[in-house]
């Protein structure tokens, strides 16, 4: 099914629409959701059988750059939501249907939250400072912690994970899935950044909220491992959030078109002919095209089961590197051509400043991908 079936050029203009006001407001895509939900969207990737649209990643990829390009934050947060579904669609691909209860919830309304993220652990989903204390019955109890919970006033479900250290010779982290009202689980109003207001990505804590044993998902060893849940997280959060900045990218060198189509010079010449504006907008489309390519053929490779091995994950976090880079730097382009209106408040291209931004507090951080490639290219540094 194409992208357009599911966003119409009238859905997409309603949602940026509304993009400035939730952003001058600092509030909730309460509105967005609505016809999202109503569309369709949470349930891109269920089945057709189960009542979605049956898409695999390369077209929930094209939906999320459209989405992105209206409404950059609704489609952020949106984004962790379709994570939890792609990850449920990847293990189904290769037989594993333990997820498939989070692609029919997504179909019947149920919208899912990425509670992962935590302050102060760098290893993400290898290591957690949450504590996860088992409750005798295959359930948990969670107390930690978890950041940028995207989603945070309108989740019905939330993805978490913590660390069982009850044989600390060989803890384990469990995953598992909570309901909203589960007790021992709360919001703080702590969202005022810079950009990507209407995401409403809270700090979530944890005391002792219980998850009982059908909503665990799953148990891995710390540490880096290569169990395919994990790998399924890992790869749909890059190529996802790959996508969200890529439409902002894509966004960002229209309006430097059409910027440079309405100014014109005291000699009655547009800026679209100067030839240095023409060049700044043909580098912004081409450092596009470079994202586009590699963009798709990630997606591509995950849909058909591509083995990259271990190169896997050098691939997906410089996927999030490039994409997340390149957008910033376009963006830039296109605030340089459109002048110093672009830098009052209230511009497409001054909010859109801000939202790329937060790409690069997204996992995989630029120290750490670097480390991955180099790794992957030179080997592990000889610590002897």
């Amino acid at each position: 099914m194409p992208a357009t079936e599911i966003l119409s050029p009238e859905l997409l203009e309603r949602l940026r629409s509304r993009a400035a006001g939730y952003d001058e407001t600092n509030s909730f895509f309460t509105e967005d959701l609505e016809d999202l939900r109503e569309a369709g969207y949470l349930a891109l990737f269920t089945p057709l059988t189960e009542g979605g649209s049956g898409m695999g990643v390369p077209d929930v990829v094209a939906c999320q750059r459209l989405l992105a390009g209206a409404a950059p934050a609704t489609a952020l947060a949106v984004n962790m939501h379709l994570v939890w579904c792609g990850v449920a669609h990847l293990l189904a691909l290769r037989g594993d249907d333990s997820l498939a209860f989070i692609l029919r919830e997504a179909a019947a309304g149920e919208l899912f939250a990425f509670g992962v993220s935590e302050p102060g652990n760098p290893a993400v989903l290898f290591d957690s400072h949450t504590s996860a204390r088992p409750l005798g019955d295959g359930g948990y109890a969670f107390t930690g912690t978890k950041i940028f919970t995207s989603l945070s006033p309108a989740w019905t479900r939330l993805g978490i994970f913590g660390k069982d250290a009850t044989d600390p010779g060989e803890p384990r982290l469990v995953f598992g899935f909570a309901d909203r009202g589960t007790a021992g689980i709360s919001t703080a109003d702590d969202w005022n950044t810079m950009g990507m207001r209407a995401s409403q990505s809270c700090t979530t804590r944890l005391e002792g909220a219980e998850v009982p044993a059908g909503r665990m998902v799953r148990s891995t060893p710390v540490g880096p491992h290569g169990d395919a849940f994990v790998f399924g997280i890992f790869s749909m959060f890059e190529t996802l959030l790959s996508a969200v900045y890529t439409g902002i990218g894509d966004r960002a060198v229209q309006l430097a078109a059409e910027a440079a189509a309405g100014r014109v010079s005291p000699d009655g010449v547009p800026a679209s002919a100067h030839p240095e504006t023409r060049w700044k907008i043909a580098d912004a489309a081409l450092r596009m095209d470079g994202v586009h390519l590699q963009l798709a053929a990630v997606a591509r490779d995950l849909e058909e089961g591509v083995d990259h091995g271990t190169y896997w994950f050098p691939l997906l976090s410089g996927l999030k590197y490039r994409s997340t880079e390149t957008a910033r730097s376009v963006v830039e382009t296109a605030v340089r051509v459109a002048g110093g209106k672009a830098y009052s408040r209230g511009q497409e291209l001054e909010r859109l400043y801000r939202d790329v931004l937060a790409g690069m507090f997204h996992p995989s951080s630029e120290d750490s991908v670097h480390a991955s490639v180099a790794n992957a290219v030179l080997g592990p540094v000889d610590s002897g």
